[in-house]
């Protein structure tokens, strides 16, 4: 098996600091804003990327640690295979997150909806479209299962916004 060298095209800048305090899923950061510096040498790639409401990160979970591939992930208390959850440790800790682009300013990309640690690294960006992206026959296996308000209040994992912007848990 071929070895490949991945490069970061950029960076998260977020207010989330500390893993266990970070909300788990965009859906459940909705308030949560932060921005992706994009190395310049990168930069002329983001043309015509505003004309999106929605971009798909990929970044690496620099911050993980390599895990099981068996797993029971925050939603459950059954154990899946790794590859049936998003659980950040895996043998490749590559994380995807769909978050609102707000604005663009140059090669800095404002976003909405961060679940993701400040200073992660960031291997590619997509626009997310409709189009091609959501499938209304789409199944949701095991996480059909879960009840969303206990989903959801799970998944902030206690993340608060104080009045002055600081995060409070």
């Amino acid at each position: 098996m071929n070895l490949f060298n991945v490069k970061p095209i950029g960076i998260i800048r977020s207010e989330h600091k500390i893993a266990g305090n970070t909300p788990i899923q965009p859906v459940y950061a909705e308030e949560c804003t932060g921005s992706v510096e994009i190395f310049s040498e990168y930069a002329e790639g983001l043309q015509d990327i505003e004309g999106f409401s929605h971009i798909i990160l990929l970044c690496w979970l620099h911050m993980a640690k390599s895990g099981p591939l068996l797993v029971k992930p925050f939603l459950q208390d059954v154990t899946h295979g790794v590859f049936a959850t998003r659980a950040p440790g895996r043998p490749n800790p590559v994380g995807i997150s769909i978050v609102r682009l707000v604005s663009r300013d140059g090669s800095v990309l404002n976003i909405q909806g961060v679940d993701i640690l400040d200073e992660t690294p960031v291997l590619d960006i997509k626009p997310y479209s409709s189009i091609f992206d959501c499938y209304s026959d789409a199944r949701n296996g095991w996480q059909e299962a879960v009840d969303g308000e206990e989903a959801a209040k799970k998944g902030k994992r206690g993340y608060q916004k104080s009045i002055a912007g600081k995060e409070n848990f």
